[in-house]
């Protein structure tokens, strides 16, 4: 791996068009980060999490130290080989990152050995939360990027039969006066892929012993369907994306709302026709 100083500068000079600009847009655009703010960063040790830490280190220095950051590593059962992977790129990026231990991937394999991807995501989150409420955060940030918005919009469509994005900041719904934040919202993958070669970033993949040669193999499919829709039609990448802002609630035939107070769904239905 390449200094860390020139790890930092890269990220505003070489890939300022592609990095740089793209994250400070999303923080600014949806407000996700405020002076006074402590936000927690969780680095799962994989490309976008590190990225997202380098990141966010260098805006806070752009804002003058107006917030402040925790940097959490959860060990949820990682092989030795991989946790000492992790603990040398932290140093190697220079990330003073609080690690904790959990049992989540035996667990969530003893829940549902069929689905344990689904059962591991639900557990870190809630397991991130509470190491993040520890530290005094108000704000959890995680590295979801542009391309897991536009895989997450048409696995809900062609897979759960409901139109639901991935959003930029959310309310924790059983931790009070704590945020969800995507700030790398605007960050093309493939972006971030050149930016860790280009650095010499050996990165995890999941960590995970129970899918590591597996992989999500639904989120895999709907990849690469994407990849074969871009080459038969313009910009379709952008189109799922813009979807997600242009919902013409007049031509839809219902949609259901979640209202956090009442702790109940509205249902409403529309129709346009003879």
């Amino acid at each position: 791996m390449i200094p860390v100083n020139e790890i930092e500068n890269s990220i505003i000079t070489k890939y300022r068009k592609k990095l740089w600009a793209p994250f400070v847009r999303g923080i600014d655009e949806f407000c996700l980060i405020e002076p006074g703010d402590t936000v927690g960063v969780a680095i799962s040790g994989g490309k976008d999490s590190l990225l997202m830490a380098k990141l966010l280190q260098q805006y806070r220095r752009e804002k003058r130290n107006s917030f402040e950051l925790v940097f959490l590593v959860m060990d949820p059962g990682y092989k030795p080989e991989n946790r000492v992977s992790i603990e040398q790129n932290l140093r190697d990026l220079t990330i003073p990152a609080h690690i904790f231990e959990t049992p989540i991937f035996e667990a969530s394999l003893k829940m549902s050995d069929k689905t344990p991807c689904f059962m591991c995501a639900k557990m870190r989150r809630g397991a991130l939360y509470e190491a993040a409420v520890k530290q005094g955060c108000n704000k959890l940030a995680l590295g979801h990027h542009y391309d897991d918005v536009i895989e997450t919009i048409l696995m809900n469509v062609l897979c759960g039969g409901e139109f639901k994005t991935m959003l930029p900041k959310i309310e924790a719904q059983n931790f009070e006066n704590m945020q969800l934040i995507r700030p790398m919202y605007y960050l093309r993958e493939q972006s971030i892929i050149s930016f860790c070669n280009t650095i010499g970033l050996k990165a995890l993949n999941c960590g995970c012993s129970v899918t590591e040669h597996k992989g999500d193999s639904r989120r895999a499919e709907i990849k690469a369907l994407i990849h074969t829709l871009s080459g038969q039609f313009q910009n379709v990448e952008q189109s799922i994306f813009s979807a997600s802002k242009n919902v013409r609630l007049d031509h839809i035939l219902g949609y259901t709302f979640k209202d956090e107070n009442e702790g109940a769904q509205i249902r409403r239905g529309y129709y346009s026709g003879d």
